[in-house]
């Protein structure tokens, strides 16, 4: 099964990003093929009708290609005033557009409906980004992705990881694993070996 995992932030000390690292291992440990997707790797100015009438960025349709690749999906997302980031929201603003007569991007539910998607979070707060995941499912549902159940907010994460980058609490890891396999679970049910 191919997984793709990525984080909604660029910061290069970001909790998410470091917990998306997290996900990929235990992806990998599963069995599965895992791309872990780095944001920052795509040029994708933000969303305007304007320059997308003058045509979609090259890194936007090398987006969708990625996306449209992984049958299972894990979105780490931080937490912005008690929501998800603009970095994501941009991102998957322009990855659910349409591109106008191309034969495979023309149609806006492609690279989103069908996937599976696990959606993990990590902040310093108490909740740890609870209320980003609160705000992301119904978009994530809108765009008619299968949503797994279970989920995970990782609080406390400034002092979660270890300077490798680990979770030291076997409990925490152990949460972490239970979403991704229930993604990997839940995607070979619907799409096969993927």
């Amino acid at each position: 099964m191919k997984l793709l995992v990525f984080a909604g932030s660029t910061r290069q000390q970001s909790f998410n990003r470091r917990l998306a690292r997290v996900a990929a291992e235990l992806g990998r440990e599963a069995g599965a093929e895992v791309t872990l997707l780095e944001l920052a790797d795509f040029d994708i100015p933000l969303y305007n009708a304007d320059v997308e009438a003058a045509g979609t960025p090259p890194d936007v349709v090398r987006l969708k290609e990625v996306m449209d690749a992984h049958p299972a999906w894990v979105i780490c997302s931080p937490e912005y005033n008690a929501s998800y980031t603009g970095l994501l929201k941009n991102t998957i603003d322009w990855a659910s557009s349409p591109v106008a007569g191309h034969p495979l991007w023309a149609d806006m539910a492609r690279p989103f409906a069908g996937k599976v998607v696990g959606v993990l979070s990590a902040s310093n707060g108490a909740l740890g980004g609870l209320r980003a995941q609160s705000h992301l499912a119904p978009l994530l549902l809108t765009l008619e992705c299968w949503l797994a159940p279970r989920h995970y907010a990782l609080a406390r994460a400034a002092t979660a990881f270890d300077e490798e980058g680990r979770l030291t609490d076997p409990q925490q890891r152990a949460q972490v694993r239970a979403v991704v396999e229930q993604v990997l679970w839940a995607a070979q049910r619907l799409h096969g070996a993927g």
